[in-house]
């Protein structure tokens, strides 16, 4: 009960600095919605032609808001993170009775809060500007959303294990890191326009899997399961090492006192 306690003590900290900040309120919604209304005219301007051509400018749509799903939760992660090193807090927070995980639960709860205000607006003005909802494809929607989630968390833990080994000079990777992975994750085509000697690495990726149902869901209506199982158990797979290498990192850190001078 004490270990939930600290948990909402952290995500309520990390919600208040968003609610008290119309800039980091607006940086949210800012960008999601920008790529929308660039890749919607770009799907728009295909829409000339056939319900083919039209199919896939709701592909292209759809591919754009959930990629900035997956990048929204990494990056609102990592931010949370960030915001501790930035102003020194890392330190005094574990002085507390704050364990590493208990840190990792906040910030994965927080980067849920954060890309659910982000992605929500940016969703319903696809409605009217280019009468595509991401919400038709329902109840998939809901497990494309969840797998991107957790992505998005491992991905956010590697990251902030990174910058607790190697310090702020590993802050670029909150920002850079997820679109290394771009071009092999399928978000705009699939799988098989790739080489075929670089496929199988596009397919140990988790959010490749989400892709291509997303696709599948758009092109014929149909749900693929295992397209989400493989992608949820490649999730599991990841995370397990992920918190293995963050607990490994804040070890280190924390015998050669580096918590406390991370920030510098």
């Amino acid at each position: 009960m004490r270990s939930i306690f600290r948990i909402f003590a952290l995500v309520v900290r990390y919600f208040y600095l968003i609610k008290t900040s119309f800039p980091r309120i607006l940086e949210l919604m800012y960008w999601p919605t920008f790529q929308m209304i660039l890749w919607g005219l770009i799907s728009k301007h295909l829409t000339n032609s056939n319900d083919t051509i039209i199919q896939i400018g709701g592909v292209l749509i759809a591919g754009v808001l959930l990629w900035d799903i997956l990048f929204r939760s990494q990056l609102g992660f990592s931010i949370s993170f960030l915001e501790e090193i930035w102003s020194r807090n890392l330190g005094q927070l574990f002085v507390s009775p704050l364990k590493p995980l208990e840190l990792v639960l906040s910030l994965m709860t927080i980067s849920f809060i954060r890309t659910t205000i982000a992605m929500i607006p940016a969703a319903l003005l696809a409605i009217p500007l280019y009468s595509f909802s991401l919400f038709q494809m329902g109840l998939s929607l809901m497990f494309f959303f969840t797998s991107l989630l957790m992505t998005g968390w491992i991905l956010g833990i590697f990251i902030i294990a990174a910058i607790i080994r190697f310090g702020v000079a590993a802050e670029s990777l909150a920002w850079g890191a997820i679109f290394t992975l771009a071009p092999l994750s399928a978000v705009y085509y699939p799988v098989e326009t790739l080489p075929e000697w670089i496929r199988w690495l596009s397919l140990s990726f988790p959010q490749t899997y989400v892709f291509e149902g997303m696709r599948e869901v758009l092109f014929s209506n149909n749900f693929n399961s295992n397209y989400f199982i493989k992608s949820i158990i490649l999730n599991i797979i990841y995370a397990i090492i992920a918190v293995v290498v963050f607990l490994f990192s804040f070890e280190g850190a924390r015998k050669r006192g580096g918590l406390i001078n991370t920030g510098e």
